[in-house]
């Protein structure tokens, strides 16, 4: 049997034939105050990018784009609706290559919450639409890939649930959407562009999670990003699912090293994942393939070489892992 390649935060990875310096992904965070409400990329944005990708991190996925006018989360988010987006989103893509850093774009649309089981077959099918047109305007951009937003409470995330789908069309067939939108625009992925999704662990259970990311892969998904979903309403407090007492970190990285148990795809974990043990203690010990730091990379845009530093610090010391 063959002995597993000792890893750890700084080991290259290659996802095809995309290759990551580390193992850090900056996670899509909406940066509202660098966003106008006109959906275009700004100046200020580009600069952000850039400085982060100049920080070394392993793979950056661009903020929610919206694929419809009407499908934002908020009024001031990116958008991909028109072709009138490629040339801002095109600079973002271009900054990040210029410092060899992989960059995805997630796709989004906010979708009708609880109400989804209400919204007419037309309308969905006219946003499936507005889907696939994206993706091969994504492609146009320049990015290395595409993530779908299938999390958060949005609406791929309101398809995929239990609680909320309660559809009785080809929609309530709660992968359709998500099977259809990839088997239509399966001509545009290569070794070189790649699909990842975000999904909802919880939806609202653990097993269905497991069970979303298995179908995902099934359909060719390349990547899959662990995240929330819509939660079981019983579950009061932060932590929406039942876990051992003592795993060491937030039940959402929880979901995504149980996801991973049950993939062959690679998997990142994220959530309050903020210091270099916390992100070590995942990748050394094989739980999962990627660690996304979001907020900690906003506060400190170098978070890699301050990542380093630790680690050779707590090598060189015997210092322990979690």
């Amino acid at each position: 049997m063959k002995k597993k390649e000792k890893v750890n935060l700084f080991t290259e990875f290659n996802i095809k034939g995309i290759t990551l310096k580390n193992r850090v992904v900056l996670p899509p965070m909406v940066r509202f105050s660098l966003v106008g409400k006109d959906g275009y990329v700004t100046d200020e944005l580009v600069d952000w990018y850039e400085k982060i990708a100049m920080g070394g991190v392993g793979m950056i996925i661009l903020e929610a784009c919206c694929v419809a006018r009407d499908g934002k989360l908020r009024d001031n988010q990116l958008g991909i609706w028109d072709d009138k987006f490629i040339e801002g989103l095109t600079k973002i893509a271009k900054v990040c290559k210029k410092h060899k850093t992989p960059v995805l774009i997630q796709l989004h649309h906010a979708g009708f919450k609880e109400e989804i089981a209400r919204v007419s077959e037309k309308k969905l099918d006219e946003i499936l639409e507005e889907f696939i047109v994206a993706f091969y305007r994504a492609k146009k951009c320049g990015f290395d890939g595409i993530e779908i937003h299938g999390a958060h409470t949005y609406l791929i995330s309101q398809l995929h649930s239990k609680l909320w789908n309660k559809r009785t069309d080809k929609y309530g067939d709660r992968l359709y959407f998500t099977r259809e939108l990839i088997k239509r625009t399966k001509d545009i992925f290569n070794d070189n562009f790649i699909l990842g999704i975000r999904i909802g662990g919880n939806e609202p259970t653990l097993e269905e999670g497991i069970y979303i990311a298995k179908e995902v892969e099934k359909v060719g998904v390349d990547l899959i990003h662990v995240s929330s979903g819509i939660p079981d309403p019983s579950f009061k407090q932060d932590q929406k699912i039942d876990m051992p007492t003592d795993f060491p970190l937030d039940w959402v990285v929880y979901l995504g090293v149980e996801i991973k148990k049950h993939v062959k795809i690679p998997v990142i974990a994220v959530r309050a994942i903020k210091k270099e043990m916390e992100a070590s203690y995942l990748i050394e010990n094989n739980l999962v393939d990627l660690v996304a730091v979001g907020r900690a990379m906003i506060s400190r845009p170098h978070w890699i070489s301050w990542a380093k530093k630790k680690y050779i610090f707590r090598k060189n010391t015997g210092g322990k892992l979690l």
